[in-house]
């Protein structure tokens, strides 16, 4: 019988035991298996939850920074992508002012050739008073003479030698006032003004054309200063 023969016994204690070998490989590859699922699961599970609450921090600094810059500037990116219609027209109207502004500036400039204009004139500040007598032409004020300076000093005596230094300031006081040098003129008359400090001169110029009359009065240390003077008609009265 089989189950008495031993070579049939030691045959079927053999496959069983392969059984039980291969079983128990099985189980030890499954369980292999099952460690290396959770050990992978535990190395890999932390990073990627790591991974994620960093996203989700860098994800809340954008926030608050969008939102920190929304409070800066009261402007949403909606805001400003799009442009207002309102916008484009205040700048042009802003262009229409600067040409404006430009317009303005040119009428500026030219209205300011007459006030340079006036300046100039109120700078010399002169008079001329047209006259009807027979020799006198016009007679004309300029607030600008100055006196011409002096080298006298102490109590001022006024002289008519033609060699003091008083009548000669008085020559260069008249020339002064004409606007033409001592050199230009002849000297027809210097005379008393009606007082110690005050004079006249009557001079024309070499070529007969320009007869003047020249009042000069004395000031204290700063010598003879021009006061008026008459263009003349002519040389014919007693000077």
């Amino acid at each position: 019988m089989k189950d008495t023969d031993p070579n049939y016994s030691r045959m079927d204690r053999k496959k069983r035991h392969n059984k039980n070998n291969k079983f128990l490989n099985i189980m030890i590859g499954i369980v292999v298996v099952l460690i290396l699922i959770v050990g992978a699961t535990l190395i890999i599970g932390p990073k990627d939850e790591d991974k994620k609450d960093i996203a989700t921090d860098n994800t809340d600094v954008v926030d608050e920074n969008n939102e920190d810059s929304e409070d800066e500037t009261g402007l949403t990116l909606d805001d400003v992508d799009e442009p207002d219609e309102s916008d484009n027209q205040e700048a042009e109207s802003d262009k229409g002012s600067e040409d404006d502004g430009g317009t303005s500036s040119s009428d500026t400039g030219s209205s300011d050739e007459p006030a340079d204009e006036e300046e100039e004139d109120q700078a010399g500040n002169v008079t001329i008073v047209p006259n009807d007598e027979e020799i006198i032409e016009q007679s004309i004020v300029d607030s600008s003479w100055q006196p011409i300076g002096t080298d006298q000093s102490g109590e001022h005596v006024s002289q008519y030698d033609a060699e003091s230094t008083d009548y000669n300031e008085k020559k260069r006081a008249i020339a002064y006032a004409t606007g033409f040098s001592e050199d230009e003129l002849f000297y027809k008359r210097v005379k008393n003004g009606g007082g110690p400090q005050k004079s006249i001169g009557i001079v024309t110029t070499k070529d007969g054309s320009k007869i003047f009359r020249v009042y000069i009065e004395w000031i204290d240390e700063k010598g003879w200063k021009p006061v008026k003077m008459d263009v003349l008609k002519t040389l014919d009265f007693e000077y």
